[in-house]
């Protein structure tokens, strides 16, 4: 019971007195363990008692009562910050501190054992918590917490500063003079100053002399754990600095005091690593979740993926290589009766990526009606693009509008050239320009081919060709070749399971860089019946 204490405030002054019998007598009387000689006080007015691994207050038949948290009782089990007072007007006031250094073991072995907390605040609670026990064992007036960046080299950040009084000081960044938390980091050692205006330490720290500040305690954050290995290592790394100061002569900051705090360190620097895991683990859950939104909406702005007409029918695939790609496809029925379709491919991953398809995808929609072909649909895109002025942003995009007679007039801005398979060979759909989004005005052309009935069109973004096996190698044009080849059917279904089988196949499971999309178009010939 040694390290919970009294921090007592009467007519006597402010002094703090530790709790060290069982039971721990409070009265009027001189000898009680705590004498308290005002006329409200009783000869024995009250005790503090162990039991359960905590610290009971009993009123022993005391005239004017006792009272905690402003409630009068006659037993009550104390909790760390509780307030005490004995009598109705206040003859003696004190505050129970619990033994912070146990209190801190406490929470770092709650944070250890739990992987998920609901409140995001969590670090800021035992940031508090930490400086408030510290303050209490030292009896600073004021404290601060810095913590090292994430990355090594950086500089210690400013995290919470607070008052005796268990206050948030304002502000967001150190008043003081950073050299001693600094050194203090850098070496790893505690540094303990009783007096700043002693000799050439008042010019060595100006700016905290200039405060008032004259007793400077700081001790190291230092996280030591065992490391579960093949060789059993111990983490031993430093994530910051306790800092504490006061302008009293003659505060608790002595070398019994830096030793207590050093162990009290040691527990809070694992409380704190764990708060720190947890706020991660909250955010990336955060994100996950934000991310898997992202991912249903951006498939819900994807067309269905396979279409049928009177003279076609397609299919369309797309496996992003994270959550959310900057791969799309889409479908555009014209209004003269044409079929067009593009597939595009946003430079860059993940959400930036995904939102630039998606306003392309919502951009080349609004070209449907009011261009005239191909080229000078993605001519407008471009322009678009260009106006947004998005740095360091371009696609690549082939766009495609199909008759029923069977004529096809393409342009290809900057993308695989797609296959086109009929009866007598194959013909890559080269005819365009450049990606778009990279120059403004940039000229773009078109090219018409006729399809007959059985032909079909291979269109695939470069992750296709570029898949990569365990080994390495990438899957390339030649075995997309094989792939068309390899297929029973002629349809565009078939034809898309099929190589999406043999990329399946070749990469084995190996994570991919790029998104995997593919769409088929496959003409059926202008008198070909509706499935509908």
């Amino acid at each position: 019971m040694s390290q919970a204490r009294l921090e007592v405030n009467d007519q006597l002054g402010p002094r703090v007195v530790e709790i060290s019998k069982d039971p721990f007598v409070i009265g009027r009387r001189a000898t009680c363990d705590l004498h308290l000689p005002s006329g409200e006080v009783s000869r024995d007015h009250a005790e503090i008692v162990s039991a359960d691994g905590a610290y009971q207050l009993r009123d022993t038949g005391s005239r004017y009562g006792t009272f905690v948290n402003g409630e009068e009782v006659k037993e009550h089990t104390l909790v760390h910050g509780d307030r005490i007072k004995l009598g109705r007007s206040g003859g003696a006031e004190m505050v129970f501190r619990a033994s912070a250094i146990g209190e801190m073991h406490q929470v770092a072995v709650l944070l250890e054992g739990l992987r998920a907390l609901s409140s995001g605040k969590v670090l800021d609670e035992v940031l508090a918590l930490v400086m408030d026990s510290a303050i209490a064992v030292s009896g600073a007036e004021r404290g601060f917490i810095m913590l090292a960046g994430e990355s090594e080299g950086d500089e210690l950040e400013f995290k919470l500063g607070r008052s005796r009084d268990r206050a948030t000081l304002p502000g967001s960044r150190f008043e003081t003079s950073r050299k001693i938390p600094e050194q203090v980091f850098r070496t790893g050692e505690s540094r303990i100053e009783a007096d700043l205006l002693d000799g050439d330490l008042a010019d060595q720290h100006l700016g905290t002399v200039a405060l008032g500040i004259r007793n400077v305690l700081c001790v190291p954050l230092r996280l030591v754990r065992y490391v579960e290995s093949a060789d059993s290592t111990t983490e031993d790394r430093r994530i910051g600095v306790l800092y504490l100061d006061s302008r009293e002569k003659g505060t608790l900051m002595t070398d019994e005091t830096r030793a207590t705090l050093d162990t009290l360190a040691a527990e809070a620097a694992v409380a704190i690593d764990n708060a720190q895991l947890y706020r991660d683990a909250l955010e990336k859950a955060r994100l996950d979740q934000e991310m898997a939104t992202a991912a249903q909406i951006q498939q819900a702005l994807l067309p269905t993926r396979s279409r049928a007409g009177a003279f076609f029918d397609a299919a369309a695939e797309m496996m992003a290589c994270r959550s959310i790609g900057g791969d799309f496809f889409d479908y555009m029925d014209m209004p003269d009766g044409r079929f067009g379709f593009a597939l595009g491919d946003v430079a860059g991953k993940g959400p930036p990526a995904a939102l630039l398809g998606a306003l392309l995808q919502g951009s080349l929609a609004a070209q449907t009606a009011s261009t005239s072909g191909p080229a000078d649909a993605l001519s407008h895109v471009n322009t678009a693009l260009m106006h947004r002025a998005i740095e360091s942003r371009f696609v690549t995009l082939f766009y495609a509008m199909l008759t029923p007679d069977g004529e096809l007039t393409f342009c290809n801005a900057g993308h695989n050239p797609p296959f086109l398979v009929g009866a007598d060979g194959i013909k890559r759909l080269e005819t365009g320009g450049m990606p778009l989004g990279l120059f403004e005005g940039a000229p773009l052309e078109e090219e018409t081919v006729r399809m007959a009935p059985g032909d079909f069109l291979v269109t695939f973004s470069d992750g296709v060709s570029e898949a990569l096996n365990p080994e390495g190698e990438e899957f390339e044009d030649a075995r997309i070749l094989e792939s068309i080849k390899g297929s029973a059917g002629r349809d565009a279904q078939s034809q898309l399971e099929h190589l999406f089988a043999s990329v399946n196949t070749f990469t084995a499971g190996a994570v991919q860089n790029d998104d995997v999309t593919v769409l088929v178009v496959s003409y059926r010939g202008p008198d070909s019946a509706d499935p509908a």
